[in-house]
């Protein structure tokens, strides 16, 4: 694993307007960020991201099978009583699953370590799917890249594929939150996906969702909504005044309810229960009941929280490092540290991808703090060895 400098294309702004990439930058900042790339050989992604990507899905939806049988560990995830029942629904009836990131701390050797997964609205699947492929042929045909290079990227295959199987008789709405560039542009990728698979879609903000008399969501044209994708946080949706119409709403969701485990932080002290020692898993516990594998770092992570929010960072020598937010309010857990690699003086995320429980792709992101968050840069990779 390097990572290497690149010539930035000279037409890269062209190309992302063209493209409809609107969030290239965020806030004046690079986002996606071509002036470097990291090159991986292919024992690297098969042995050491792709095997272990579909390893511990397998042992997660063990976690979530456990879950949605115990009461004590319903409660253990802060997943509020009432709502029980909807999840447990989803998952016995197996409602289908599109896709997911796990994040790992990978050092170019030995196992990567599992960090959170992002199982219910993860992000930056339009550049890592489009964007970055698009990158690499363009590299190869100006001759930047060399010919054989290649990229651990089936993205978008895998998504147009798991859609045309998900097999819906009725329109599938997209929602993504209003005012939201990254959020319109990952939910307008992910509607091309399904129109490409031949199903018919419509695109609005979820704050354009009515309801009516008997608890069936609506669209903004008043049709009832049969099938939707929403790039809305389920334990958002719990706490949220249209949470009322769940448990009667004949909406389908995709994400399933059942995804409400998975994108939970309390699942990392459930998997080290019940996987102890797994070379891709770190000790975890919750905050409250710690026990060992700690003594060389640890982090504070709230069981609802995104982006890097209200993460605190504890190094047995560096000190603590804390970013601020608005989650923590249901508890936190704890895991044991595993800093992320640094490259040219950049801390590095490694991000896998999963659609339909199968790995198929890599996100990989830059920060300057050891704690990434939403705005930290997007890098592409290569295959090369």
């Amino acid at each position: 694993m390097f990572r290497r400098s690149i010539p930035v294309r000279p037409d890269l702004k062209q190309q992302a307007e063209y493209f409809g990439f609107e969030f290239a930058t965020i806030d004046g900042d690079v986002y996606w960020d071509e002036s470097a790339y990291y090159q991986f050989t292919l024992a690297q992604i098969e042995n050491d991201i792709e095997d272990p990507t579909n390893e511990l899905e397998q042992m997660c939806l063990q976690a979530v099978d456990k879950v949605v049988n115990d009461d004590y560990w319903l409660k253990q995830f802060a997943i509020p009583e009432k709502f029980w029942s909807l999840i447990t629904r989803s998952w016995q009836q197996k409602e289908p699953s599109l896709y997911g990131r796990m994040d790992f701390s990978y050092h170019g050797k030995g196992p990567a370590k599992l960090l959170e997964y992002n199982a219910d609205t993860p992000t930056s699947i339009y550049e890592a799917a489009f964007f970055q492929w698009m990158w690499l042929e363009q590299q190869v045909d100006r001759a930047i890249l060399p010919r054989q290079a290649d990229q651990f990227n089936s993205i978008q295959e895998r998504l147009i594929k798991r859609f045309s199987e998900l097999n819906l008789k009725h329109q599938l709405s997209f929602c993504y939150s209003d005012g939201s560039t990254e959020d319109k542009g990952t939910v307008t990728y992910l509607q091309d996906c399904a129109y490409q698979a031949g199903i018919a879609t419509a695109r609005f903000p979820i704050e354009e969702i009515g309801v009516d008399d008997k608890g069936q969501l609506l669209d903004p044209e008043e049709t009832p909504i049969n099938h939707i994708f929403k790039l809305y946080p389920w334990e958002d949706l719990f706490k949220d005044a249209f949470s009322k119409h769940l448990n009667k709403t004949h909406t389908r969701f995709i994400e399933p309810e059942w995804k409400a485990i998975l994108s939970n932080k309390a699942l990392l002290p459930l998997l080290w229960q019940m996987f102890p020692n797994h070379p891709n898993l770190l000790p975890a516990y919750f905050a409250n009941n710690v026990g060992d594998g700690l003594e060389n770092g640890y982090v504070q992570k709230p069981i609802f929280g995104r982006e890097g929010a209200n993460i605190t960072w504890h190094h047995p020598t560096k000190g603590r490092l804390h970013s601020e937010g608005c989650y923590g309010e249901e508890g936190y857990i704890v895991q044991a540290l595993a800093p992320l690699p640094v490259f040219n003086g950049n801390h590095t995320l490694i991000g896998s991808w999963l659609v339909n429980h199968q790995s198929c792709g890599l996100t990989i992101r830059e920060d300057d703090s050891p704690i990434t968050q939403d705005s930290s840069r997007f890098i592409p990779h290569i295959i090369l060895g």
